[in-house]
């Protein structure tokens, strides 16, 4: 069964026979291409003869799609994002301050 939908950027698409949801993000008439974005993140480039053999319906936006964007609430670390409180910045700068203060005053 061909697909009638046109490849519209910002659309999302629900693969039929996969089960997983798509975003176009560009569309070249010029290259006959299609670059879509997984709800992974991935991006895939496919022609629009291609495009016109996909099962897929329109679908809403995903409510949460931060696999896309590689978002977690964990930082590469291991510790939350949130751990770090504005005091802790606070701390640093008055360090870095105190030391660029004792580089510029005058030996005597």
């Amino acid at each position: 069964m061909k697909t009638e939908l046109d490849p519209i950027v910002d659309n999302w698409y629900f693969h039929l026979d996969k089960g997983s949801k798509f975003k176009v993000v560009a569309v070249d008439d010029d290259e006959k291409l299609i670059e879509i974005q997984n709800y992974d993140g991935d991006i895939e480039e496919i022609t629009k003869a291609n495009w016109r053999n996909l099962k897929i319906e329109l679908c809403e936006e995903p409510q949460n799609w931060a696999g896309a964007l590689d978002v977690s609430e964990i930082d590469d670390l291991g510790t939350e994002i949130t751990d770090t409180s504005e005091d802790d910045w606070k701390e640093i700068e008055e360090k870095f301050s105190q030391s660029d203060k004792e580089k510029l005053a005058p030996e005597m």
